[in-house]
């Protein structure tokens, strides 16, 4: 079948006649059998449930028999779990054979991706072996990344902003640097995915990121660069900063960096201090400490003083802060206030309650 001489579903015919002819199995328990098997060899096993479920972004195995779920923000006990600790342990070592990843001991950390085997998601995989965990089982994180993702007229359907705060974003989007922050699920990926969809064709994007979270549908002139982690025996690898540093390079008109989280801030401020229109998200508990946190991480790898990264940080006009799903505040920098030595913000957008809690 690899080989292309034999088609997935005559693959399936196969194990259905060889089911027929080894097993004595009514209809609906051959039926199941099979159903498990094509999960086994082209899914998941017992995960491919939870990954088809479109409401669910995120699972954790805990244990064999301990798998949690975050359906629509919410997290819970997935009704699924492994048969035994010897049945999940060989699905950890079909998955890591799967997606050629060493699990040996230099190895008991592992974060891979899989862009492929699922048509409507991409699996960022965080794996932890119990030679680094407090009990005895391996520990399984899923993020799933969808392939396509929402439009701004899609985001004001699903209540995430109103049309005119929309037309707002969109506008100053594409005229100024734009720092989206928020905390985890927050929807400050998915609000940067719509948004840059919005630039205009021959505007030429340059994207970084961690994790395979930014892509494009449409845009004709947008680059993706991704870091790649060296772990165990694997010398290679390549950071944002690294990356960020190559990036800027290039010849690009918009640089967007997917979630800062380290010294790729300096590049980040730097690119923008010099003209250049950037964009990215960056965890923070609220807007008025989005600026420090990017200021924090600059600093790991800068020369400059805080309050002359401050008064960088002033290129960034736009600042929108995230909180469940919604677009909670949006503020305008007004610049560098040597008197205060702080940077000035206007709030220019602040969610009403009333609109807050009929989205909800």
């Amino acid at each position: 079948m690899k080989k292309g001489q034999l088609s997935r579903e005559g693959f399936l015919a196969e194990a259905a006649r060889h089911v027929t002819a080894c097993y004595n199995l009514n209809g609906q328990k051959k039926e199941r059998l099979l159903e498990q098997f094509e999960q086994y060899i082209f899914g998941y096993s017992r995960l491919s449930v939870l990954i088809d479920d479109r409401d669910i972004s995120d699972i954790r195995v805990v244990g064999y028999d301990n798998i949690r779920i975050k359906k629509k923000g919410r997290r819970m006990a997935a009704q699924a779990a492994f048969a035994s600790p010897r049945e999940y342990r060989q699905f950890i070592d079909y998955i890591a054979t799967r997606n050629q990843v060493n699990i040996s001991n230099l190895n008991a950390i592992q974060r891979f991706t899989d862009n492929e085997s699922h048509p409507n998601f991409i699996l960022r995989f965080t794996l932890s072996m119990p030679l680094v965990n407090t009990y005895s089982e391996p520990y399984l994180c899923i993020r799933k990344v969808p392939k396509t993702f929402p439009r701004m007229c899609e985001l004001i359907e699903q209540g995430m902003l109103d049309r005119k705060t929309a037309e707002l974003l969109i506008c100053r989007f594409g005229q100024g640097s734009t720092l989206i922050c928020g905390g985890n699920s927050s929807g400050k990926t998915t609000l940067l995915n719509a948004l840059k969809e919005t630039l205009p064709d021959d505007v030429a994007v340059l994207v970084t990121q961690q994790a395979d979270e930014l892509t494009t549908m449409s845009h004709p002139d947008m680059m993706f660069l991704h870091s790649l982690p060296g772990t165990g025996e694997q010398k290679i690898s390549y950071d944002l900063e690294q990356i960020s540093i190559a990036g800027l390079t290039m010849d690009v008109d918009f640089f967007i960096i997917g979630e800062v989280k380290g010294a790729e801030a300096l590049y980040l401020l730097n690119a923008a201090y010099t003209g250049q229109i950037c964009a990215a998200t960056i965890h923070a508990p609220s807007a008025d400490r989005a600026p420090d946190k990017l200021v924090d991480y600059a600093m790991y790898e800068s020369r400059y003083s805080r309050d002359e990264l401050m008064k960088m940080m002033d290129c960034f006009q736009t600042l929108v802060f995230m909180e469940h799903y919604r677009v909670k505040e949006i503020f305008e920098c007004g610049g560098w206030n040597e008197e205060r030595r702080s940077l000035s913000y206007r709030k220019i957008f602040e969610r009403e309650i009333s609109l807050e809690t009929g989205g909800a």
